[in-house]
């Protein structure tokens, strides 16, 4: 038996069970009917800003996918790739452990349109890459402009090193654009080879990328209250920490990863009130995109069952 196969699965259902016996410890006294006011309370312009920023998290992440099309100089139909990206994102975001899953949809999906083997694992490489590079961008901004955000997830007092740290993640960064000015050789990873993307390609990288983590960030910062609210940015902070641990513990749609995180990260708003948000999130970061993308793989499949019988 390959133990390998069942490796991550396995860490993902651990991490799940972990995290929802801490946050049951951590929600103790809550009930639904507190959960269920929260959402009430949410008013209807704030319900509707959630949406619209998960909506513009999904056109951007459909951007990944045109980013690194462009860069392996392959055309695709604007609306196959939107649609093969929303059901990549919304499949593999709830699946947990993105990379793979998300590299099997996209193979399934691109090479009905001629792409190669190595093509797609192209594609999916520089997807991947624009992610990690978005969320070191990110990340050091909000750790430049939120001094305190280390401190909420730590008593060690690390207020005077965000500065340093947001300077010192910001290196990579320019190193990336700075290889891709000089367009050094391409970079070798086995059989597989991959170049420097273009400035203008890395340009596109560094607008839509962070543009979807603000986005994503913004669905929960409009579902909390203003009672305690700390403001976007320390949100927008919390939520780059707790989406990158859930994606790391490889847990189906960061299940109870993403809200112990999240609680520890907002200690002084209501613990009700944050789960309400999370749950909108969900709602339309995970739920809403998943529905959606069952019926598009359905089509596709259809489509695909016709073509061969024809």
């Amino acid at each position: 038996m390959n133990w390998k196969r069942y490796f991550w699965p396995a860490v993902g259902l651990a991490a799940v069970a972990f995290s929802i016996w801490i946050l049951l410890h951590e929600l103790r006294g809550i009930s639904l009917d507190d959960v269920w006011d929260s959402l009430m309370a949410i008013s209807s312009t704030h319900w509707a800003l959630s949406a619209l920023s998960a909506v513009v998290a999904y056109a951007a992440l459909a951007g990944y996918d045109h980013i690194a099309l462009l860069h392996i100089g392959k055309r695709v139909s604007w609306l196959f790739v939107t649609l093969c990206s929303f059901t990549t994102y919304a499949l593999s975001h709830n699946i947990g452990g993105s990379v793979f899953s998300g590299a099997v949809i996209r193979y399934r999906a691109y090479v009905t349109k001629g792409l190669s083997g190595q093509e797609v694992g192209v594609l999916v490489a520089v997807c991947w890459f624009t992610f990690v590079l978005s969320t070191i961008t990110v990340g050091a901004i909000v750790l430049i402009l939120v001094p305190g955000l280390l401190d909420r997830f730590s008593d060690l007092g690390l207020r005077e090193f965000s500065g340093l740290t947001g300077m010192l993640l910001l290196v990579p960064v320019i190193a990336y654009v700075f290889c891709s000015w000089l367009n050094l050789r391409p970079l070798r990873i086995g059989s597989l080879q991959i170049h420097y993307p273009r400035l203008p390609i890395v340009a596109r990288q560094l607008i839509i990328g962070p543009l979807e983590l603000f986005a994503a960030g913004a669905i929960i910062y409009f579902a909390l209250p203003e009672a305690g609210n700390p403001g976007y940015l320390v949100v927008l902070g919390v939520f780059l920490v707790s989406f990158s641990v859930a994606q790391i513990s490889h847990a189906p749609g960061g299940l109870g990863v993403l809200e112990v995180v999240f609680l520890m990260g907002l200690p002084d708003m209501e613990a009700v009130d944050v789960l309400a948000a999370l749950l909108v999130f969900r709602l339309f970061y995970l739920i809403v995109p998943l529905i959606i993308s069952l019926g598009v793989v359905l089509l596709f499949e259809r489509a695909q069952l016709r073509r061969n019988d024809n």
